[in-house]
């Protein structure tokens, strides 16, 4: 599934560090919903061989793509990496002077998991619109390596991977625009399709589509997990990998734990070694996006399991999981940056780019981040080099340091709230070597059509500015 989602963008020349959101606090007994209060959409959530669990998430357009999260109780997670270093699916990722944008593009609804009997990690997707890829890595933080294209007319579209207790390699995907689910037997490396079938079809249910496909086997039986959009969880069961498949509702039409926020409805199946269940979905909260939220589900007597809900709705608050230890997080969300790799490019796994960056136009130095112009235009949705953050919590806030020394008449460097519809506050060198912050609010991005800008913005405040002795603007 694609949207739109708001982070932070910091803008042309920069150096200096941010401070993003606020972390709640949690009690020993209860979670609250969300889990997070951050945009991580399409979670596909199984076990490594460390005992933790690992959360994988769509990120579209963002470079490095297809974050990673880790947990051990399922309720604190940290950023550990990307499954993807780099955008490759298209000349549009790298921004362009020819025009190509990519903002329809890019990762959503796939998936990653464990296997034992090569020690690797698999995450597979199909992006850029009908192009799967496949890539491996060792661990969860890389070096993660594209391994191969299956090429143009093969989509495993919001696709599940199983592997079953004999190393074989399943995975479930949607075609015809979601109104026939299959199931690809993999060959034996993992890296191509051996067997593809129809094993199920939504109107066996009086539905007219599924996304959001996961395959588990449990107790023997396998299981297909995917949704009606917008609406209801699925839940299907089999005798075999190609069916046939029976199907009932998880959850269907709960009101979410978040005001606003719609009926969660696509998600993960985990286990925990106690033998409780959950169900990790996400529930839509302008203008942050998909928010992750946590449910307790339960096994019934006919092999279908039913949602735990609170007076009707998915609760806020539910019973911390059993047998899964807290740990301190070692990368905690509310964090200052100070970029102490002295020659490094290598950045936080929270801080993404607005599609690939120009890595011969930003540097690591003096702990500071350095970001030199990569692109000349007025469009902030084409300026490429634009670092982002996700926004964190209900009421998110950061304070930014910039040295402006090495600005350039006309340059402007800040902090854009960038999705769809953005705005930004910037500070811009003017022709007689002043500065002056800039308000500039209104863009648009034709986000569900041509992906096209449809309104560079307008300036509604611009007030002049003193710099420091050492270029510092607050």
């Amino acid at each position: 599934m694609l949207t739109s989602t708001l982070f932070l963008g910091l803008l042309a020349v920069a150096a200096g560090r941010a401070l993003p959101g606020v972390q709640r606090s949690r009690s020993q007994d209860t979670f609250e919903n969300p889990i997070l209060y951050e945009d991580f959409p399409d979670n596909d959530i199984s076990l490594g061989p460390d005992g933790a669990y690992y959360f994988s998430a769509s990120n579209f357009h963002y470079s490095p793509g297809a974050p990673i999260l880790r947990s051990y109780d399922l309720v604190d997670w940290e950023f550990v990496g990307h499954s993807i270093p780099r955008l490759e699916f298209g000349d549009g990722y790298d921004l362009p002077p020819s025009g190509q944008r990519a903002y329809r593009g890019g990762t959503w609804a796939s998936t990653l998991r464990y296997r034992k009997s090569n020690g690797l990690w698999y995450w597979i997707g199909c992006t850029n619109f009908w192009n799967t890829w496949i890539y491996t890595a060792p661990a969860p933080e890389g070096p993660w390596t594209r391994r191969v294209w299956l090429g143009n007319e093969v989509c495993y579209y919001d696709l599940g991977l199983l592997i079953d207790d004999d190393d074989t390699m399943y995975v479930v995907y949607t075609v015809d625009g979601g109104r026939q689910v299959n199931v690809t037997q993999l060959s034996a490396d993992g890296l191509s399709p051996v067997r593809s079938q129809g094993v199920l079809w939504p109107e066996q249910v009086g539905v007219d589509s599924v996304e959001g496909n996961r395959l588990y086997k449990i107790n023997g039986t396998y299981y297909i997990l995917n949704d009606r959009p917008g609406s209801t969880a699925y839940v299907w069961k089999s005798s075999s990998p190609w069916g046939p498949y029976e199907g009932k509702p998880l959850a269907d039409n709960v009101p979410g734990p978040v005001p606003g926020g719609g009926a969660p409805h696509q998600g993960s199946l985990i286990p925990t070694p106690s033998g409780d269940w959950y169900f990790m979905s996400f529930t839509w909260a302008f203008p942050s996006g998909r928010l992750p939220v946590l449910a307790p589900i339960e096994w019934q007597a006919d092999g279908f399991p039913t949602l735990i809900t609170v007076n009707g709705t998915w609760g806020k608050t539910y019973p911390r999981p059993r047998g899964l230890p807290a740990k301190p997080l070692r990368f905690p969300w509310t964090r200052t940056y100070t970029f102490s790799n002295k020659t490094s490019t290598s950045l936080p796994p929270t801080l993404e780019w607005n599609h690939n960056p120009d890595i011969s136009s930003f540097s690591i130095t003096n702990n500071a981040l350095v970001l030199r112009t990569a692109t000349v235009t007025n469009d902030l949705y084409s300026a490429r080099n634009t670092l982002t953050h996700r926004v964190h919590g209900e009421y998110p806030k950061a304070t930014l340091k910039l040295d402006v020394r090495g600005m350039k008449a006309g340059d402007r460097a800040g902090l854009a709230a960038f999705r769809d519809q953005s705005s930004y506050v910037a500070v811009e060198k003017t022709s007689d070597g002043g500065y002056e912050i800039v308000g500039l609010f209104g863009t648009v991005l034709d986000e569900w059509g041509s992906g096209a800008t449809l309104d560079l913005g307008r300036e509604v405040e611009r007030v002049k500015v003193s710099v420091g002795k050492k270029g510092e603007v607050w």
